[in-house]
């Protein structure tokens, strides 16, 4: 599963692209980031990538789940400070 958690062409600098997305945009802008990949993937798997698609779709379904728990008390639209 290396290829859906840490593929090497997104790890090959200092931070993890997924990490500098979810520093740049605001928990409302992540949330549907990773919910626009779940689509995508869950989309084109049986097209495509397959079960390695559909693992993909966890992994961003997840992250979309982690960032909702820890945003869930915040207004819409406002950013975490910290």
């Amino acid at each position: 599963m290396t290829n859906v958690n840490q593929p090497q062409h997104y790890t090959t600098g200092k931070y993890e692209v997924i990490d500098y997305i979810k520093d740049k945009l605001s928990p409302d802008q992540y949330e549907g980031y990773c919910i626009g990949n779940v689509i995508k993937y869950v989309s084109r798997y049986e097209h495509k990538g397959g079960k390695e698609d559909l693992q993909k779709a966890l992994v961003y379904l997840t992250w979309a789940i982690d960032n909702y728990d820890d945003n869930v008390d915040l207004p819409k639209g406002r950013e975490v400070s910290g």
